[in-house]
């Protein structure tokens, strides 16, 4: 009953959403705005409806209704119940679901606003949100239904929601459960924040779409979604630390990047998003980059698809992505579909869209700016072209070739220091004209604070070319942003009286935007030393101990102690060694690396024992043991230097990402209260 009640608000959702697409485009054609009213209800109907079918979902995760096959393929009565809730997005079915609901929140909420001085956005906004609510419903529906149930039938177990001719209803009496490598804290929050940065992007796209149709070619359609972009890309970067996180902590390969296919794909539209972020600046200062703005926001949305499309269809081989689906040529097909029609609209538009002003400076902010967006977009080439390239190698030859992290790391490596380093510079430079010798004045003071530094590392020790390179850009880039930061202070302490921490809290306030920027540029400073510490400094070692034996690595002395094996009330058999760390003749504790065996699912999963602190990770695993403890244990122990820096450097970036997206206050509202409050002491006085 429940599970039919959820299925039938799918299609009931459907419905509601090719309804507002017809009413919208008929409104706007015909000239009868009740029509293009009537969308946007269509448009705030559908995520109380999604919300019907996704608690009904929860539902039946939640009281174990083992009979519809998603409730068993991710649950198990052993589960604890903020597992069988977090499941939702588990697998293939759930997680579509989950989708579905976050895209009509934000969807129906960017129709709650106040459309009067942006009526002919409006039907537009509807079409395109409700064409891509439309077409993950289509997907749930006809293709990856979660209320799915198994049938017996004379030739064998089924999976349907109507039942088959001649078939009984099966009932089991427990789940497989979910997948153990999903039950970590990093990814029971990961998948959500992606899915929020991806989803919040289809409203930027939106409005790009509703200027070309309407002819806008102003940047009024930024100044409206910035703040949504700004969140999605929130979203997007906490999902990627999170993501991260959770690969360093559960697969047991001592990192935190592997340059996985799916990864990448998230990875993908972040580039694009993070390009588009700078670009837009350069429309509202220069009126520069329309053509270029509108070929980021199209490129992001497609990206944010197909990444989608990647993850689901199964084409990929990846820890990360769900099993074989039918799919892939959907996603496909509409990727295509939604890529040719948005370029079509981009071309037809080509001249409206042409640039108010020229760039005349090679140093200009604008200049850099644009270098800027070349990068990321290189970088996204590269990431593009490895991704493919498997494909088309098993299309072409028939065999699947991989693309490894070496390939990627050494394509990307020069674009990343081309980053860095314009982020040190862009700042400093001037709208409009700038030239070497005033970018000098301005940048000899951070320059010489990075030399010392970059003295500094030499003297710690440090030969190696990659590092010595990637700490001084470190020090230049965060001496040039703290200096232009702590310059302005001054300046505004000096003019207002102010004391430093009133004049530093007041300048943010008075333009989050920019100062938040300086601080996502910090963020990153941070998370380049955890970089460089673990990708150039990393080491590891392995040996097969027995009870008193060592292993030594980079100062560390790892000493086996013991093991034990026994099963946990929730169904997994866990094998704990303790082991015992010291440095330099100084004991530092124990650890307890494990492997955990889970019965239902029949998978293991391997957690390591870390020492840790901002000097470094020690990162211990239990690869292999005897079933005596004293036969001896196999473990592999890494070195990770200066890691934590990248966890320290991505709550960092959140935060600024935080201050650039808090509300400003609105200048026209503040107007007409002010022209209020003069009217009413007038009337009073």
């Amino acid at each position: 009953m429940i599970a039919s009640f959820g299925f039938g608000v799918l299609v009931l959702t459907f419905l509601v959403s090719l309804y507002g697409i017809g009413a919208a485009v008929y409104g706007v054609r015909s000239g009868k705005a009740a029509w293009v009213e009537s969308a946007r209800h269509a448009q705030q109907l559908t995520f109380p409806l999604v919300s019907l079918a996704a608690g009904a979902l929860v539902y039946l995760l939640v009281t174990g209704h083992y009979e519809v096959s998603f409730v068993y393929s991710v649950t198990s009565n052993a589960m604890p119940l903020y597992l069988k809730i977090t499941s939702w997005w588990g697998g293939q079915a759930g997680s579509l679901t989950f989708w579905i609901w976050l895209l009509s929140a934000f969807t129906t909420a960017v129709t709650l606003r106040r459309w009067e001085r942006d009526r002919e956005f409006l039907p537009w906004v509807i079409v395109v949100s409700l064409v891509t609510v439309a077409f993950f419903l289509a997907l749930v529906i006809f293709f990856e239904n979660p209320f799915n149930r198994f049938w017996a039938t004379p030739t064998g177990e089924v999976e349907a929601f109507f039942q088959p001719a001649n078939s009984v209803p099966i009932f089991p009496s427990d789940g497989r459960g979910l997948n153990p490598l999903l039950r970590h804290p990093g990814m029971i929050i990961h998948p959500p924040m992606l899915y929020l940065g991806f989803v919040s992007f289809v409203i930027p796209f939106a409005f790009a779409i509703a200027a070309l149709v309407t002819g806008r070619t102003d940047d009024r359609w930024i100044r409206l979604t910035r703040r949504w972009t700004l969140v999605a890309w929130l979203f997007l970067s906490l999902g990627l630390v999170l993501g991260g996180r959770w690969a360093y902590d559960v697969l047991g390969w001592g990192g935190y990047w592997g340059w996985d296919p799916v990864e990448i794909a998230a990875f993908m539209p972040w580039l694009s998003g993070t390009a588009f972020l700078h670009s837009v600046m350069i429309q509202e200062k220069r009126g520069l980059f329309k053509r270029w703005n509108m070929v980021l926001i199209i490129l992001t949305y497609c990206l944010v698809i197909f990444g989608t499309f990647l993850t689901r269809s199964g084409v990929l081989s990846s820890v990360h992505a769900f099993a074989q689906s039918a799919i892939g040529p959907m996603f496909f097909g509409f990727i295509g579909v939604m890529f040719i029609l948005s370029l079509a609209l981009l071309l037809y538009r080509w001249t409206d869209l042409e640039a108010e002003g020229h760039m005349h400076s090679l140093l200009s902010r604008e200049s850099l700016f644009l270098f800027n967006n070349l990068l990321f977009m290189g970088i996204l080439v590269v990431c593009f072209s490895g991704v493919i390239f498997p494909l088309v190698s098993e299309l072409l030859t028939g065999q699947k070739v991989t693309v490894g992290p070496p390939f990627y790391e050494r394509a990307t490596a020069p674009l990343f220091v081309g980053l860095l380093f314009l982020m040190g510079v862009a700042p400093l430079s001037a709208w409009g004209h700038s030239t070497i010798r005033t970018l000098g004045r301005a940048l000899w003071k951070p320059a010489l604070v990075s030399v010392v530094v970059l003295g500094l590392v030499l003297l710690a020790g440090v030969r190696s070319f990659g590092a010595l390179l990637g700490f001084w850009l470190v020090a230049f880039t965060a001496s040039v942003t703290l200096y232009e930061y702590g310059r302005a202070v001054l300046a505004r302490a000096r003019r207002t009286g102010e004391n430093l921490w009133m004049a530093f809290w007041n300048l943010a306030g008075r333009n989050r935007r920019r100062y938040g920027g300086y601080t996502i540029h910090l963020g990153i400073v941070l998370m380049a030393i955890g970089i460089i510490g673990i990708e150039i400094f990393q080491q590891e070692t392995q040996g097969t101990l027995k009870a008193g034996d060592s292993i030594q690595l980079a100062g560390y002395t790892v000493t086996y102690r013991k093991l034990d094996e026994f099963d946990a009330p929730d169904g997994r058999n866990v094998a704990r060694a303790v082991v015992d760390v010291s440095r330099g003749g100084r004991y530092l504790g124990e650890l307890h690396p494990r492997r955990d065996y889970y019965y239902a699912s029949q998978q293991p999963m391997t957690i390591p024992g870390v020492r840790s602190t901002l000097e470094d990770d020690l990162y211990v695993l239990l690869v292999d043991w005897r079933p005596i403890s004293a036969e001896g244990a196999t473990f592999k122990v890494f070195h990770n230097p200066l890691v934590n820096w990248v966890w320290i450097g991505g709550i960092w970036l959140i935060f600024g990402t935080l201050v650039a997206a808090w509300p400003d206050r609105d200048p026209e509202v503040e107007q007409a209260r002010t022209v209020g409050r003069e009217r009413l002491a007038r009337q009073t006085a």
